[in-house]
């Protein structure tokens, strides 16, 4: 029997890249996943909700607890960037990425903790970045949202921990992402734009998205209950590592 047998989680922006990803492999561990993204995908339950609305979140949440009667485990994945220094963005784009990004962890997270906190296996996994502590040319406005994800999930570990929801955060390095294959597809000279990604991280390729899976169904398994208030790094060494010119 899997750790997940029984258990239900709840997956955002679960249609493609790493919540595609990470609805598979909970699937694949005996969880009953519910993937809520704007459009219909592969899930045991595929729910259309906007993390950005507060009424979309709480009639997707309302959806899943129906069908399944019970939610044990959230991810806070779904989430958009954002390319350029502090001049780039518009007061109107940095208000929809923080709604998106920041605010939507906290409307979901708000919809589905009382099924949590009737949960003996709580758990929200949020996704963070690695732009949130290294410093990363022409990613301001992301950076900034992803650096309150990173702070919104210690804060949210405190506040929970004694009512028995863990909450944790996975922080990927240069993943492999349909977001990350626009940017390429954009650029002057994709070869050479994907070559300097992969360089700059120490192990010289991107992060596949079912290594970042895996290590969010780590941070959400009830093995892992020891486990609250961790940002996990996945990012190919980016953060820790320092080779060599």
């Amino acid at each position: 029997m899997s750790e997940f047998a029984g258990l239900t989680a709840v997956v955002t922006g679960g249609a493609s890249g790493i919540g595609a990803a990470t609805v598979a492999l909970l699937r694949e561990r005996g969880a009953r996943v519910a993937g809520l993204d704007l459009v219909e995908h592969d899930a045991d339950l595929s729910v259309i909700g906007d993390v950005g609305d507060s009424a979309s979140v709480d009639a997707a949440i309302a959806t899943v607890a129906s069908r399944f009667g019970r939610i044990d485990i959230l991810v806070n994945n779904a989430g958009i960037g954002a390319v350029g220094d502090i001049t780039a963005n518009s007061d109107d784009e940095w208000h929809r990425v923080l709604n998106i990004n920041v605010v939507g962890i906290a409307r979901v997270s708000r919809a589905a903790l009382p099924y949590l906190l009737a949960s003996p296996s709580a758990a929200i996994v949020n996704t963070c970045s690695i732009a949130a502590p290294i410093g990363l040319p022409q990613r301001a406005l992301y950076s900034a949202s992803k650096g309150a994800v990173a702070s919104l999930t210690l804060a949210m570990a405190a506040d929970h921990v004694r009512q028995g929801v863990r909450v944790n955060a996975v922080v990927p390095g240069t993943a492999d992402t349909p977001w990350v294959a626009r940017l390429l597809e954009a650029a002057e000279d994709p070869a050479a734009a994907a070559a300097a990604l992969r360089g700059r991280q120490p192990t010289g390729r991107l992060v596949t998205v079912m290594e970042i899976a895996h290590a969010i169904a780590y941070l959400a398994s009830p093995l892992a209950s020891a486990t609250t208030g961790t940002l996990l790094a996945v990012d190919g060494g980016m953060t820790g590592v320092r080779l060599p010119s």
